[in-house]
């Protein structure tokens, strides 16, 4: 069975080195590793010329999630494609062996692995990691597939490529489909990397913006503001619970301002345009929206359709 392994990246130097310390230090896995650099000014290119990879570098502005998978995919032959974030840092040597372990059963399709929080991940980030990524039994419905670490068989992909139609959620968005269709998708928690990030409040509206927005594309339904706002009181008093048996009262006080941008960025992502007036990538509309919707969201990405 060939393997590539894919990571994406850009201006990852605080990080890239230890992700891939930690991928070149797998044991019993064959590989060939690709670095899809979309315009890194920070030392990353230099770090990752360190190691025996095959980098492809791409501009800044060419950068859309689902088409950049696509490519690199289509760019190998491998059998089975693993995916690591340029942040995700495995945690022992056998995550790789283990992630790749369910492909011996050929019903399996893809894999995913358990993700734990950096030692200085905020309190509220902790406890959404233990819900979404249990160290026993299976990942919760709303997590069908989670790129930092996956695999894929080439087989499955070349049935059902990534989304090419919104920014965010290629991920997600692949995984319930699979799901849908009937084929099965592996959650192993033996798979350990260490993947989280400490968003700032404009950072998770952009977030979540993208999200929502991504979630209508390929549904053309949205959440009423009712189930909304009730998800907003379910959440809110969870960090209550969070916070006090952390005795964590500071992060505890910034929770509402936190929780209601999490829940009106994917609110609002869908209503940006019309469904039946959103553009695909291909129009010449579509640059001109992306843009303007990644300024009012705060967005750190710069673009979020291919020019």
């Amino acid at each position: 069975m060939k393997i590539a392994v894919i990571m994406r990246a850009k201006n990852s130097d605080w990080v890239i080195d230890q992700a891939l310390t930690g991928l070149f230090a797998q044991r019993g896995v064959t590989f060939e590793a690709i670095v899809v650099d979309s315009g890194s000014t920070d030392r990353t290119l230099e770090i990752v010329r360190r190691f025996p990879v095959r980098l492809v570098q791409i501009e800044p502005r060419a950068y859309f999630p689902g088409k950049v998978l696509n490519d690199a995919i289509a760019a190998t032959d491998a059998d089975v494609i693993v995916f690591q974030n340029s942040d995700v840092v495995p945690l022992h040597r056998d995550v790789l062996a283990r992630l790749l372990e369910p492909f011996a059963t050929p019903a399996v399709m893809a894999t995913f692995a358990r993700q734990v929080p950096r030692p200085d991940a905020h309190t509220w980030v902790r406890a959404e990691y233990a819900r979404s990524f249990p160290e026993h039994g299976d990942a919760p419905a709303w997590i069908p597939y989670s790129l930092p670490l996956a695999a894929m068989r080439r087989s499955a992909w070349a049935r059902r490529p990534f989304s090419t139609e919104a920014w965010a959620s290629e991920d997600s968005t692949w995984g319930a489909a699979t799901r849908a269709a009937g084929e099965r998708i592996a959650y192993v928690a033996e798979a350990l990397v260490m993947h989280s990030h400490n968003y700032t409040l404009r950072e998770i509206w952009g977030r979540r913006f993208v999200e929502g927005e991504a979630d209508a594309f390929v549904d053309a339904s949205t959440l009423p503001v009712t189930r909304v706002l009730a998800r907003l009181g379910t959440s809110l008093a969870r960090d209550v619970r969070d916070h006090v048996v952390a005795r964590d009262p500071w992060g505890l006080v910034r929770s509402p301002a936190r929780r209601l941008a999490y829940h009106a960025g994917f609110l609002r992502g869908p209503t940006t345009t019309p469904r039946s007036a959103r553009p695909s990538c291909s129009t010449a509309a579509a640059p001109a929206r992306a843009k303007t919707a990644a300024r009012t969201t705060g967005s750190p990405l710069s673009t979020r359709c291919p020019m």
